[in-house]
């Protein structure tokens, strides 16, 4: 079992990596279809099991492609991660499409709707 904080490391690192195979390094023209950002790595306690969350903007046309793409670069990625990073054994890959943004936006914008339809309360003046 490796510490919490080489865990946390390996995570960072990953994370850092697949962000620039996201740019540069994947050619797959469905991973393009949406805009793809890695929001956050979870690597298993042993180093052997990493779920990469990304959030995908874009139509649910373009959401489905994208994760079909990762899914299907899922062997290049895990085979480009062995290759810059320096771990006796790469761990699993696998994309899980993260949602928190969307949940957040959709509750900004129902406070923001409220706030628009609460009726103004007059305050009071100042009297001097």
């Amino acid at each position: 079992m490796a510490t919490n904080r080489r865990v946390s490391r390996v995570a960072e690192l990953i994370k850092r990596e697949v962000s620039q195979m996201l740019i540069n390094g994947i050619k797959d023209d469905r991973v393009g279809s949406g805009m793809v950002s890695v929001t956050d790595v979870d690597v298993s306690g042993d180093l052997q099991h990493a779920k990469i969350f990304v959030s995908i903007y874009g139509t649910d046309e373009a959401k489905v492609e994208t994760m079909a793409g990762l899914k299907s670069a899922t062997g290049f990625v895990r085979s480009e991660l062995g290759a810059r990073m320096r771990l006796r054994r790469t761990p699993e890959v696998i994309f899980i499409e993260d949602h928190s943004i969307e949940r957040g936006s959709k509750v900004l914008s129902l406070l923001n709707r409220l706030q628009q339809e609460r009726p103004q309360e007059d305050l009071p003046e100042d009297k001097e």
